[in-house]
């Protein structure tokens, strides 16, 4: 989903439109004939702006926005709708043929503007989509609309990783950048704009072989964005905090021990939400931006002097390779704690190949094959014949569809189910010939339950196991045995929610395609259906595709309509995905 839209907040060309389909279907509803409005609020930088323009590219509506300079100027917001000069109650009537108003930046309206949008929804003739920054203050008036229930209130969260890396990923930018990135961002897409533009503009993104993406390695480029974000910390410094703080920082990416470290100080940085304190009394940087912003702004020779030798990283790297290689024959991939591993890619610091392996397999056992290649790529990088990252970059390879240059796949990817290996005999269920393993996958285990599922041909059971797959990390194979479910159930409204579950975690596996997936679900749709839906896909809105089709808006509208009920979705920000899934020739 993209527009071809400025950005009011930005210059340049806007990026795609990336995740949000939640908080998009809101905005509409709210917006919609009948309703209210609805209010956005979260931190600056989240999004907020670009979410109301695109939830409402297709509706005609009115906006105004708030200013800091004209926050003395009684309705300046409304100037360009209001005579000059008019009283409140005028002003009221005279927006009343206004039947959608968008209000941003409503933290900014001056009072006479705040309280005008209030009675406005008072009124409630008008819908109202009003954006404001939670953090700030804001005007008594325009936090009345949603602590009086005059507008239900969406909260931003922030943007979530794998959105992120689609984000990135449209940029070019191959997934260990994208997941330093969204680390140190945090969902301030402002922010996150700002340092691409700036590792761009600085030449510090560098071409990846074979890949096409590129890549960050090294330092914190100390952009405007960056300033921003560590001027007040900078600023509300007292004695010793700052040392403190710069001690931290060049310690990353081990902490410090409480005993090293000042009490006073510390419990006065605590308070701030400056740094974090575990029950072992060990002290990090509470914000992951902090570390690298400071160490960048630090004088050459204050940094020499606070650089410490990496000695502890070495056995830190081991003891989370350790935990992953212990976790994968748990099965259990969920996220677990790796800093030390991504910090020593971020820096552009040697990756033992041992350890670049066993976090490519972890990455692709949770449906994250690019950020598996990604891996797997790090560690050949310092030693281009290892066996175990070759084959782990022609598994990553295959789940995308594509093949690695690695010098022939046969050999490293070759997997015997006449093995003892829990995960090569699984392939098997996942291939959908359980009987191939009938009994030798652990008794009770996630793996053994889904095998058995569909041995039965029990859709529900393959729901139950996917759920399952999924609360241990497994996303694609969850994902592969919703689809299985599809084919298993007899009542059609239960296959299309596991249609749905399936397709809603296949977005979040990096583009992942597997045969179990293919032709999932747009086989379903008419020839017409399949065109719009390809085009919805595509970005283009309602209107705009009716103009390339020479059809009425509704005519369109009531297709997508018959197509979400097929797809058992309302999703419109699922449609790429959809259309980017292989449809399987018919056997």
């Amino acid at each position: 989903m993209r527009t071809l839209e400025q950005d009011a907040k930005t210059c340049g060309t806007p990026w795609p439109f990336t995740g949000r389909e939640d908080e998009l279907e809101l905005v509409r509803a709210a917006s919609a004939a009948g309703r209210h409005g609805t209010a956005v609020t979260g931190p600056a930088g989240y999004g907020k702006t670009r979410l109301v323009e695109e939830a409402l590219r297709d509706a005609d509506h009115v906006r105004v926005t708030g200013t800091p300079e004209a926050r003395d100027l009684p309705f300046a917001a409304f100037a360009h709708l209001l005579p000059d000069p008019v009283a409140p109650h005028r002003a009221v009537r005279a927006l009343s043929g206004v039947r959608l108003l968008v209000v941003d930046d409503a933290h900014l309206l001056d009072e006479a503007s705040a309280a005008l949008v209030h009675q406005l929804a008072a009124h409630a003739r008008t819908r109202l989509v009003v954006t404001a920054v939670d953090e700030a203050p804001v005007p008594g008036a325009v936090s009345r609309l949603w602590t009086g229930e005059l507008l239900p209130r969406l909260a931003l969260t922030p943007l979530p990783r794998e959105d992120t890396a689609r984000l990135l990923a449209a940029a070019r930018l191959e997934p260990l950048t994208a997941g330093r990135l969204h680390r140190l961002c945090r969902g301030d897409l402002r922010l996150l704009r700002d340092l691409v533009t700036g590792l761009g503009a600085a030449g510090r993104l560098t071409a990846v072989p074979g890949t096409g993406e590129r890549a960050w390695r090294g330092g914190l480029p100390v952009t405007p964005a960056v300033r921003e974000r560590l001027a007040p910390v900078l600023a509300r410094c007292g004695p010793g905090e700052r040392d403190v703080l710069e001690r931290l920082a060049f310690a990353e990416p081990l902490p410090l021990r409480l005993d090293d470290l000042g009490l006073d100080v510390l419990e006065r940085l605590e308070a701030d939400g400056l740094i974090e304190v575990d029950d072992h009394g060990a002290v990090t940087l509470a914000h992951p931006l902090h570390g690298p912003a400071l160490r960048a702004v630090t004088g050459r020779l204050r940094a020499r002097r606070l650089t410490r030798p990496p000695e502890g990283c070495g056995p830190a790297l081991a003891a989370e390779q350790r935990t992953l290689a212990r976790r994968i024959e748990q099965l259990d991939v969920r996220p677990a704690p790796t800093g030390v591993g991504e910090w020593a890619v971020a820096q552009g610091a040697p990756l033992p190949a041992g350890y670049a392996a066993v976090r490519a397999r972890y990455a692709r056992l949770r449906g994250e094959p690019r950020e598996a290649a990604a891996w797997a790529r790090e560690g050949l990088r310092q030693a281009p014949a290892d066996p175990a990252c070759r084959r782990e970059l022609v598994l990553a390879e295959d789940q995308l569809g594509g093949t690695a240059d690695t010098g022939g796949r046969g050999a490293a990817a070759g997997r015997d189910v006449d093995g003892d290996d829990v995960h090569a005999l699984y392939e098997s269920v996942r291939l959908g010939a359980p009987e191939r393993v009938a009994g030798r996958l652990p008794a009770g285990s996630v793996f053994a339950r889904h095998a058995d599922a569909l041995a039965r041909g029990d859709g529900p059971g393959l729901d139950r196991a996917a759920e399952a797959l999924a609360e241990r990390g497994f996303l694609l194979f969850a994902a592969e045995a919703h689809a299985q479910a599809v084919r298993a159930h007899r009542d059609p409204r239960a296959a299309r929610l596991s249609r749905t579950r399936a397709v809603a975690l296949a977005r979040r596996c990096q583009g992942a395609r597997t045969p179990v997936l293919c032709g999932l679900v747009l086989g379903e749709l008419t020839v017409r259906q399949r065109q719009i839906v390809a085009l919805a896909a595509a970005g283009l809105s309602n209107r705009e595709i009716a103009q390339r089709l020479t059809l009425s808006v509704r005519t369109v509208g009531n297709h997508l309509y018959s197509a979400y009920t097929r797809l058992g979705t309302a999703d419109r920000g699922a449609l790429p995905h959809l259309v980017e899934l292989p449809v399987a020739e018919p056997a």
